[in-house]
């Protein structure tokens, strides 16, 4: 091989591997940046009651309501957040304080908490979430279950700082 030829494979394989980290370099923060606050969904504070206890448990179980908090922006999980659950049970409905409970998400913002199993109201198997501490703007959550019969439930939240 020539050494122009040589030469032109350094000039190519350098201006490939700039523009490889430099696409990385621009897509990372937008990536990050893109990550929007969850919107409060209609009927979401239906039967709120502000204040619920954090539960190790609401009712005999059965029923796991699960999901993650994280920081609007850039993604990063939120430990120690307050979640506060309810729902239409086969053990109350989602009005009596007995059906409502509060959990704390872990270090990897995940929170998960056993209730009982949740049945339709008013034509629709649903649980209602929320995050109302203060810190972050406050969701409210209103996820709809794939079928009546299921067993567990994920919701997820990004929360927009106050």
């Amino acid at each position: 091989m020539s050494q122009a030829g040589l030469e032109r494979r350094r000039v190519l394989a350098a201006g490939g591997a700039l523009t490889i980290v430099g696409l990385a370099g621009l897509s990372l923060p937008a990536r990050a940046a893109a990550l929007a606050a969850t919107p409060s969904m209609r009927g979401g504070s239906n039967n709120y009651i502000p204040g619920a206890p954090v539960v190790e448990k609401i009712g005999g179980g059965g029923f796991w309501m699960s999901g993650t908090v994280r920081r609007a922006g850039d993604g990063a999980p939120l430990a120690g957040q307050r979640i506060q659950i309810w729902a239409h049970t086969t053990e109350g409905s989602e009005r009596d304080m007995r059906s409502h409970g509060a959990t704390l998400t872990d270090a990897n913002g995940v929170f998960r908490l056993e209730m009982p199993q949740i049945v339709p109201a008013l034509g629709q198997a649903h649980a209602h979430l929320a995050y109302d501490s203060g810190e972050f703007d406050t969701v409210f959550l209103r996820p709809l279950l794939p079928s009546p019969k299921a067993t567990s439930l994920e919701a997820h939240f990004v929360l927009q700082a106050v």
